[in-house]
């Protein structure tokens, strides 16, 4: 199989402030595994990691403020917000409900309580503490 045909056709590329902590977080709240991590030279932060999580993957890194210029990316925190919301479905309503208890066990702040939508689905939001914005979604019925 070719290099390309084994990673998904759209990888969020997550930057955060305390890359480590954000990795536990990821594991405690959403039962991630981590598949590698590549530290960066200073020893402190993340350069790199890969992590699997609800059927998919996401990559984290710690943000580099002295790499800053065109195309730089930030993390949340250090911009004042998510401007995404990274969704994730799941199978049943009762699933979204369970998901976002773990995520708010976990420390993450519940945003948007689930509730039953008008385009029949279960649907809520949780911000990680890293500023990322998680909303599950599921059919009714």
């Amino acid at each position: 199989m070719a290099d390309q045909d084994r990673h998904p056709k759209v990888e969020p590329h997550l930057c955060v402030a305390g890359g480590a902590e954000a990795l536990s977080f990821y594991r405690k709240a959403f039962g991630a595994k981590v598949v590698m991590t590549v530290p960066a030279q200073d020893g402190v932060r993340l350069l790199h990691a890969t992590v699997e999580l609800f059927g998919g993957q996401v990559l984290v890194h710690d943000e580099f403020p002295e790499a800053a210029g065109p195309g730089a990316v930030r993390a949340p925190t250090s911009t004042g917000g998510a401007s995404v919301a990274i969704n994730v479905n799941l199978a049943t309503a009762e699933d979204v409900d369970v998901a976002i208890a773990r995520a708010a066990g976990a420390g993450a702040v519940v945003v948007m309580p689930p509730e039953n939508t008008f385009w029949n689905a279960r649907y809520g939001r949780v911000q990680d503490p890293f500023g990322h914005v998680w909303a599950f979604n599921a059919p009714l019925g």
